[in-house]
């Protein structure tokens, strides 16, 4: 991760194919095209990739939260479940359909805590979205089991995870609706991309339909299409569809390469008995897009993420002190912080987030060291890597 660290012929014959026929939009212009769709190729690659029915591409992984909320009717004052350790576009894509979001904790595995969820629900609770964070998985079973039971939507939003599986299931698949990103800095990357992926037909006709003002899709001719409801624009564009093409053909190739690079520093990492690994549910296998630990306490974890950047070890996150990834640093979210004004709904719902403490979210990720996992390393350099990694871990522990 990620894959532009390897772009090559593939890519760039795929992008070529567009340009030679200058068809950019996705959808229309069916004359000039030579026989070229990319997106719709793609969107046929990744049912294989995901064994999923359906696979509606959207503009980023943003809009593929946003559009298969949407796409299960799921908006205003409706509450969504969530965990505190995700990217902000999870509560971004929420709020744009004016629902609320509600951060609850997470557990050791970096996902949301199911006894945690269970408390959570309430009459307005429409979705429970599991956020597969760093490539690997929540407990999906109990998740699932409490989904059930309520009778609420399972969403994964599974931007960070594509590679990964539970139970031999792609994750992203296992919900009701699963979401993936595409953009520049994932394993496969479109530059800027998401997906939709569902087994629900009704579902995907909505998002279809939904992320193109509501074009019906139906016939050749994009002018006389009818509008069975609403919709906005969040349609991706041949060129992007055409990169990502190729790499996801390329995807086995990354896994591969992720994996390799992933189990040296790990095993390197097991010789230190204060480091402990998240917690990956019994069936689940990660993506190796990331190798997360834990140290003792936060003041050994600050004194490790620094001497990893003063020795040169880059890509290495730790997520309390981040202002992307975790609630405590997401002042513009609790602060309603806004161009325009938010509804007195979600402005009321939000409330609780002015007193909330997360305790034992603070205790994982106080604790957590992410390392991003990347393509371009030779093995010499990941080894190199292993070494310098357990220098640095093995003296701030002293």
């Amino acid at each position: 991760m990620p894959g532009f660290e390897l772009f090559g012929d593939l890519e760039r014959k795929e992008v070529n194919d567009v340009l030679d026929n200058g068809v950019l939009m996705r959808y229309g212009f069916d004359g000039m095209r030579n026989g070229h769709w990319k997106a719709k190729e793609l969107e046929t690659e990744l049912q294989d990739t995901f064994q999923s029915k359906h696979v509606q591409l959207v503009s980023s992984g943003t809009a593929a939260v946003s559009v298969a909320l949407a796409s299960a009717g799921v908006g205003a004052g409706d509450e969504v479940i969530m965990p505190t350790f995700t990217f902000v576009a999870s509560f971004e894509a929420i709020m744009m359909l004016g629902a609320i979001p509600i951060l609850v904790d997470i557990d050791d595995t970096l996902g949301l805590n199911p006894e945690a969820v269970e408390k959570a629900i309430t009459p307005k609770t429409k979705a429970i979205m599991v956020v597969q964070m760093c490539g690997s998985m929540a407990n999906m079973d109990a998740l699932q089991a409490i989904s059930n039971k309520h009778n609420v939507l399972l969403v994964e939003d599974a931007c960070q995870a594509i590679g990964g599986t539970y139970k031999s299931n792609p994750l992203g698949s296992i919900g009701d609706l699963g979401c993936f990103s595409f953009d520049f800095v994932k394993t496969i990357t479109c530059g800027e991309g998401g997906a939709v992926v569902t087994n629900n037909k009704d579902y995907y006709t909505n998002a279809d339909h939904y992320s193109d003002h509501g074009h019906d899709h139906i016939g050749s001719d994009r002018g006389a299409e009818t509008h069975p409801f609403l919709g906005y624009n969040f349609r991706i564009s041949e060129l992007h569809a055409a990169v990502g093409l190729a790499q996801v053909k390329r995807l086995p190739e990354f896994l591969a390469i992720q994996k390799k690079h992933y189990t040296i520093l790990r095993d390197a990492l097991s010789q230190i008995s204060e480091v402990t690994f998240r917690t990956v549910p019994e069936g689940g296998e990660e993506s190796c897009a990331f190798l997360n630990f834990f140290l003792p306490d936060l003041e050994t974890t600050r004194k490790v993420i620094q001497g990893l950047k003063d020795g040169g070890v880059d890509v290495c996150w730790n997520y309390y002190d981040n202002n992307w990834h975790y609630i405590r640093k997401w002042d513009h979210l609790k602060n309603l912080k806004s161009l325009f004004p938010i509804s007195e709904e979600v402005k009321k719902g939000l409330e609780y987030l002015k007193t909330a403490e997360f305790q034992k979210s603070d205790h994982f990720i106080s604790r957590n060291i992410s390392c991003l996992i990347k393509l371009s390393w030779t093995e010499e350099e990941v080894r190199n890597r292993a070494d310098k990694m357990v220098k640095v871990i093995k003296f701030a522990l002293k």
